[in-house]
């Protein structure tokens, strides 16, 4: 375990050159990537785009069902500029990463999603977890799927903002459950959801 590292991120961006009808037309699974150093910048405004919150209101990127935010983001890092490797959590309120673990988790991480070397060819993955009774506790067992549904909103806002940014991305949902929370070191009430790598493409 780390010792508590703060890291403050680059402000998001609110607004970039590529058009949304660009973005969905170029969009698609990115599987392979080159081995490049991504710029902070773009990593600040991919975690902004899956959870961030926006000013002035204080709401969230993505919808949520009656604004109860069950998501929690993780990044798993190996090569993002001025950040080193290791497993951060995202602090969605203040835009800010708290170190959880050092060192490059690529692969064990690929090792609990079947092998997929995305994961390990990627700048950096995100691992998004739930806590399902932040909207189960308000919607009862309909809340599930609220949670999925939301989960599918924050994905897809990933990526789009990566062909924006000219990156690539897929979203994993094939792993083992457990060996992704002992990957990360999640806490009992959070489930993983989706593991999304990110990374210059090779194709």
């Amino acid at each position: 375990m780390a010792d508590e590292i703060i890291i403050n991120l680059p402000p998001p961006l609110h607004k970039v050159s590529a058009s949304i009808e660009e973005a969905m037309l170029r969009l698609k699974s990115v599987r392979r990537y080159v081995n490049m150093r991504l710029d902070i910048n773009a990593f600040s405004q991919l975690l902004w785009a899956a959870q961030g919150v926006k000013p002035p209101i204080g709401k969230r990127t993505a919808p949520s069902a009656g604004g109860t935010y069950p998501l929690e983001v993780y990044a798993v890092i190996g090569n993002v500029e001025d950040i080193t490797r290791g497993i951060y959590k995202y602090d969605i309120e203040h835009h800010k990463l708290k170190k959880i673990f050092d060192g490059d988790f690529r692969h064990a991480l690929s090792a609990a999603a079947l092998g997929q070397q995305s994961i390990v060819q990627a700048s950096f993955s995100l691992v998004f977890t739930a806590v399902f009774e932040r909207t189960t506790a308000k919607y009862g067992k309909r809340g599930i799927m609220y949670v999925h549904m939301e989960a599918g909103h924050a994905a897809q806002n990933v990526g789009l903002q990566a062909v924006a940014l000219g990156l690539g991305t897929v979203v994993i949902g094939a792993f083992d459950d457990s060996e992704v929370a002992g990957v990360i070191g999640l806490p009992p009430e959070e489930k993983p959801l989706y593991i999304i790598p990110v990374g210059k493409p090779a194709e």
